[in-house]
């Protein structure tokens, strides 16, 4: 009988901890996916008015770049103006070769 309670107490608590560990990265997800759209829509934007033709992958990559920056404890500005300026230095290469 004790075994099966303890059995139970043991299952309860791993239970109880994946669960846990699922809303931490669900939560996370949640926090990519709004903040990886307001940062498609701005990218859209910004290159609508610099009069170029919308590109998706650069704006997924300028996303991740600032994604990863903002999470690495940088500032927003500071990576929004680091990843614009990865971008445009990307963009300049490309249009050499």
């Amino acid at each position: 009988m004790k075994a099966s309670k303890y059995k139970f107490f043991i299952l309860v608590n791993l239970i109880i901890l994946i669960n846990s560990f699922n809303n931490y990265y669900l939560a996370q997800a949640k926090q990519n996916s709004i903040i990886k759209l307001f940062c498609l829509q701005s990218v859209k934007e910004e290159m609508l008015k610099a009069e170029m033709v919308y590109s998706e992958e650069i704006a997924n990559e300028t996303c991740e770049c600032y994604y990863e920056e903002f999470t690495q404890n940088a500032s927003h500005q500071d990576a929004k103006t680091k990843c614009k300026l990865e971008t445009k230095e990307s963009l300049n290469n490309n249009r050499k070769i």
